[in-house]
């Protein structure tokens, strides 16, 4: 989607740090790029298309302004792939908590 409209759940991505304010101290690979935060909340403009500055607010409240990012993002991280030495454990480890009465 490449167009947001008032109350959307969109996503901006904001400069926290321009490369010449960040430290010096840092590899160069880090320390020529600007630190980047992605912040997801409500589009309080009217309308917005994709690369536009605009204006959201955030879930507690706060109003931040940034470039828009992504119109109703989704959360795509994960944990990664089951561990089975952990698959194995799991229902021991339910048996052991569980209260007395139940272990039986």
């Amino acid at each position: 989607m490449k167009s947001a409209v008032k109350g959307d759940l969109v996503q901006i991505e904001k400069v926290v740090l321009p490369p010449q304010e960040r430290p010096h101290d840092l590899p160069p690979s880090s320390r020529d790029v600007p630190y980047q935060c992605w912040i997801k909340g409500f589009l309080l403009e009217e309308r917005a298309e994709l690369g536009q500055e605009v204006t959201i607010e955030t879930f507690i409240g706060r109003r931040l302004r940034g470039v828009l990012y992504s119109v109703h993002p989704v959360y795509d991280h994960g944990f990664g792939r089951p561990r089975p030495e952990l698959l194995a454990i799991a229902p021991r480890v339910r048996r052991l908590l569980a209260p007395e009465e139940e272990r039986r």
